[in-house]
């Protein structure tokens, strides 16, 4: 029997890690098209773009964030339940070393001044960014030094740092939501050129991990220790390395996004930055495409899963749900995706967007 050829093969596209994320997606969007009056319009103001679909993107930039991050931890078979926690821990380091004098009981007349002044900070930007950065990467290495060399259930052992994570950040900050008034700082969740700053930095770190990934070998390993870690150790791989590579990246990641946080809402928050993000975070993955078991994953698939989960939140806001209600919405959302990926709706939707004569 004669068959048509196709210039596309839409087996391998509905096979796809991308195509089920960018179908929840587009759903997410239409809904958007038809229920929310102007949700696609954009408007310029001083050379910058705005609109709902930038709103989305800005502030979705922390889950994008740590999504990148867990995706190489889920990848090896484990889960980081703390990356909320350490985006606090990030978030009052940054904020107390821009302006210890917060903690002081009583300031001279010549520094209370300084504490106020949009231009001052205690210690030099890059300094506050590299100490950050490197604490938060302390915090994925402990949790990869539990996971692989102490062969702790990976929920378990990053279950500490999640309950203990934001005790450790109120004692960095002595229980005092530290405000932030230096300007530099701020404009790293808040600034803009053209479109948000954070995209940038969003941007930046994925390409990074996408090199790391994709055009290294450490990709293959991390996919190999997820898939089989016994094998992957009489192959000739460091299994132990490698998770523990993915727990300091994920602790980075999570670092990268305390900084953004904070700075978007100017204040050292130990108690709500990054709160139950990390479950925003392990969906975004899953929706993904990649499975809780580990091996194979795609760092883009996951960034739209964390748009999808933004779009998502927004779409409720936009439409009057009460933000109390989120959770629950999001719940169901959730049973939506475990149904979604299930094998007999993946079967009947390859059935009905391959075209009739298409072979496989």
């Amino acid at each position: 029997m004669k068959t048509s050829k196709l210039p596309l093969n839409w087996r391998s596209i509905t096979e796809s890690r991308l195509f089920f994320p960018f179908l929840a997606l587009a759903i997410i969007l239409l809904f958007d098209l038809i229920v929310v009056p102007g949700f696609f319009s954009f408007s310029t103001m001083d050379g910058h773009l705005y609109g709902s679909i930038i709103d989305v993107l800005r502030n979705g930039s922390s889950i994008m964030l740590l999504a990148i991050g867990m995706t190489m931890v889920i990848a090896t078979g484990g889960v980081d339940l703390s990356v909320g926690a350490v985006m606090a821990i990030a978030a009052s380091v940054a904020a107390l070393m821009m302006n210890p004098y917060v903690l002081a009981t009583e300031l001279p007349p010549n520094l209370q001044k300084l504490v106020f002044d949009p231009h001052f900070t205690y210690s030099p930007l890059w300094l506050v960014i590299l100490v950050t950065l490197l604490i938060s990467t302390v915090c994925g290495l402990w949790n990869g030094l539990l996971v692989a060399y102490g062969r702790i259930q990976a929920m378990v052992a990053t279950l500490i740092l999640m309950i203990a994570g934001r005790g450790i950040a109120q004692l960095i900050t002595n229980g005092i939501r530290i405000q932030i008034f230096y300007d530099p700082y701020a404009f790293i969740g808040n600034g803009w050129v053209v479109l948000p700053f954070p995209l940038y930095i969003v941007t930046f770190v994925f390409l990074v991990s996408w090199v790391i990934t994709r055009r290294t070998a450490i990709g293959m390993f991390i996919e190999s220790v997820g898939i089989n870690y016994r094998s992957s150790f009489f192959s000739g791989i460091d299994e132990k390395k490698i998770k523990l590579l993915a727990y300091a990246f994920c602790g980075f990641c999570a670092g990268v996004a305390g900084l953004v946080a904070s700075s978007n809402i100017k204040t050292s928050d130990a108690n709500n930055i990054g709160l139950t993000l990390e479950l925003d975070a392990i969906l975004a993955v899953v929706i993904g495409g990649t499975l809780m078991s580990g091996g194979r994953f795609s760092l883009l698939a996951s960034v739209v899963g964390a748009l999808v989960i933004q779009a998502m939140t927004t779409s409720i806001l936009s439409v009057g749900v009460p933000a109390f209600a989120i959770q629950a919405i999001k719940g169901l959302f959730v049973i939506f995706v475990i149904v979604l990926y299930s094998d007999q709706v993946r079967g009947f939707i390859r059935r009905i967007v391959a075209p009739k004569g298409a072979t496989s």
